[in-house]
């Protein structure tokens, strides 16, 4: 069974950075894609970065140039480095792994807020 548990949410000032991490197990990082989502108050979760299994990043453009993702495989752990944070980045983190043989799994989120 998959469990992905996320950290490292928080609140910051407009411009701060954070860092993300999210432990997994029941699935390999070297093996499953895995990605962060994000869904804002009133608002459909949308894609922020996702990592596929051969390394292959896609990420949203609203985040470019400002997020990245990584993974460390012997941690089994994913990353979101989040620097030049705006307050329209404020919202509920998901981690998410799309292709394990039970399906779509998420983790139970983590808060961003940023304040102007």
């Amino acid at each position: 069974q998959v469990r992905l548990v996320e950290s490292g949410g928080g609140s910051v000032q407009a411009g701060g950075s954070l860092r993300l991490s999210c432990a997994a197990s029941g699935i390999s990082l070297g093996v499953n894609t895995m990605g962060w989502y994000r869904q804002a108050a009133g608002k459909e979760r949308e894609l922020v970065a996702i990592r596929n299994r051969g390394g292959t990043i896609t990420d949203s453009d609203s985040v470019e140039g400002r997020f990245t993702i990584s993974g460390d495989s012997a941690r089994n752990t994913l990353f979101l480095q989040m620097n030049s944070l705006k307050p329209d980045d404020t919202a509920v983190y998901f981690c998410t792994a799309p292709d394990t043989k039970w399906g779509t799994c998420w983790g139970q989120g983590t808060q961003v807020t940023v304040s102007s």
